[in-house]
């Protein structure tokens, strides 16, 4: 949705009384907040390096540092965020008193509260690990026994837990509509529903290839691959890391910046394109530890 549409959504949930005193209002509008954090962080070093060829994260090692370490926290929080307002609406459309009554504003403060704490904790290890490196003029972390921490992260934290939460409590949820005649007492709430069921396709169509991707890296990381294969899987790289959090691939500058050194020291011209494209890829994946 970009700044706008987050911006809205934060209007709304917080503007409007019916939406202020609902859990799953409440969770939009974080989610929201740091969706813009994490287009804003995005954008803004993009738009200065395209105006004035200038990269922050090549200047500034705290920047550097700083950055992924915020982009990571602004897009774990969104997709827990999105899996508590799945869980939210199975509480509100249940029949079952109990379960309503766990509906609460305030225990949603106190959950947003904790996973925030813990994210930010997370973050500490990508603070730490990521440098500047000057033979590549990359940010970026090389450190083998983080790559598997931050893999399985993302395997089993950004991307099986959400997708298994909010497929079983969508589905549970869409179940309880279906079985309930009147399933609110006013159009607001019907509204958040519908909401929150097309947010849970949408988040599972575009979360499910990062998993997937990331477990089949972690998997194959240590066979030997041909050039083609590397190739391959660099493409299939570029478009995972969109979905992912709009964050370039590595992989793509240091495949650059060897191509470019590479024809400044010798004559590349009589070769084929993809033999430089994937010598250049191979030795990329090789410089930031991937196989």
């Amino acid at each position: 949705m970009g700044v706008f549409g987050n911006g809205m959504n934060i209007f709304v949930f917080s503007s409007t009384r019916t939406y202020r005193t609902t859990p799953t209002a409440f969770y939009f509008t974080v989610e929201s907040i740091f969706n813009t954090i994490s287009i804003t962080v995005n954008l803004i070093p993009r738009i200065v390096s395209f105006a004035y060829g200038v990269d922050l994260t090549l200047i500034s090692v705290i920047w550097c540092k700083l950055r992924q370490a915020i982009l990571s926290i602004s897009v774990a929080i969104p997709i827990s965020c999105a899996c508590l307002t799945t869980i939210d609406q199975f509480f509100v459309t249940s029949p079952n008193a109990s379960l309503r009554r766990l509906s609460k504003k305030q225990l949603a403060h106190r959950i947003v509260f904790i996973i925030t704490v813990v994210f930010i904790l997370h973050s500490i290890p990508i603070y730490y690990f990521f440098h500047i490196a000057p033979t590549v003029n990359l940010c970026y972390s090389n450190n083998w026994v983080f790559a598997v921490y931050y893999t399985l992260f993302i395997i089993v934290i950004d991307s099986a837990i959400p997708i298994l939460t909010m497929a079983t409590f969508g589905y549970l949820a869409y179940r309880n509509i279906r079985r309930t005649v009147a399933l609110a007492e006013q159009h607001a709430d019907r509204q958040l529903v519908k909401m929150v069921l097309i947010q849970v396709a949408l988040v599972v169509i575009c979360i499910a290839p990062v998993g997937i991707y990331n477990a089949y890296s972690l998997i194959t990381y240590g066979v030997v691959k041909s050039l083609n294969q590397q190739a391959i899987e660099y493409s299939t790289s570029l478009l995972v890391t969109r979905l992912q959090s709009n964050e370039p691939n590595p992989i793509k500058k240091i495949a650059v910046h060897i191509a470019e050194q590479a024809k400044e020291l010798c004559d590349i011209q009589s070769r084929a394109p993809d033999s430089v494209a994937g010598a250049s890829i191979y030795m990329a994946c090789a410089a930031v530890n991937e196989r």
